[in-house]
């Protein structure tokens, strides 16, 4: 069982960060930057089309490492901000 931790903007951005650096490295960290977590979403801003696409293709999957690391299902999407 998961222990659950506090949801707050600051952790939620803090996670998607080490699971995006687990996921695809020092590279994939500098160019993937959560912007703002709202309403389940994490808003995520890419260096390029490539890395929006590589999230958008792997939304699911790096939605469902997020959660597990959080204890719940606090997030629902990620969108691509501009």
């Amino acid at each position: 069982m998961s222990k659950r931790i506090n949801i707050d903007q600051e952790t939620i951005c803090y996670i998607f960060r080490q699971i995006i650096k687990e996921e695809y490295g020092k590279q994939g960290a500098e160019n993937i930057v959560p912007v703002f977590f709202k309403d389940k979403k994490i808003f995520v801003k890419t260096a390029g089309s490539t890395w929006a696409s590589e999230i958008l293709t792997n939304k699911e999957h790096i939605i469902k490492k997020v959660n597990e690391q959080l204890g719940g299902e606090e997030i629902a999407d990620l969108e691509m901000s501009q």
